[in-house]
């Protein structure tokens, strides 16, 4: 009996402690997410997930490509890209400024702009310099960026890095 009481409880810490890992563990898809879509805390995450978990909407919605899920097999996170931009603003700035440098190659590497991609990107970046640094937050920046890239049929791809 104590053996399995002590399974269920190693069994219990494994959500809490997946859960003190990041912002947000619901994802971007299933009800959960959406239910409680822009709320931070544990209490909304906990709900999020037991909503997904209970349901077993977020399996179905995977599959099936609903409630905000993807059926690309990819998945898909900004932080890298958000906390490099972070840290680099001025010199990321500088950089698209004249279409080249240092910083704006590591970013390229970092969104996984293929080489053959990469001049149009330098070139994206600097003719829309003002466009993309607007606003001086790195969540505007992204965004900023973000409409820029889709906007040109080569680049359109690599908006899921930001």
């Amino acid at each position: 009996m104590k053996k399995v009481l002590a399974a269920v409880a190693i069994a219990a810490v494994f959500p809490v402690s997946a859960m003190a890992a990041g912002e947000n563990n619901i994802g971007s898809c299933g009800w959960g997410a959406k239910l409680f879509d822009g709320q931070s805390g544990i209490a909304p995450q906990v709900l999020g997930a037991t909503t997904n978990g209970t349901f077993g909407n977020q399996t179905f919605a995977i599959t099936s490509g609903t409630s905000g899920c993807t059926q690309d097999g990819a998945v898909k996170s900004s932080w890298k890209t958000a906390l490099f931009i972070d840290g680099n603003k001025e010199q990321l700035a500088r950089d698209m400024s004249v279409g080249s440098g240092e910083t704006l190659d590591s970013l390229a590497h970092l969104m996984g702009v293929e080489s053959q991609d990469r001049a149009t990107f330098n070139q994206i970046a600097k003719e829309n310099l003002w466009k993309i640094f607007a606003a001086d937050s790195t969540a505007d920046i992204m965004a900023n960026f973000r409409q820029v890239l889709s906007a040109n049929d080569q680049l359109a791809r690599y908006t899921a890095a930001l």
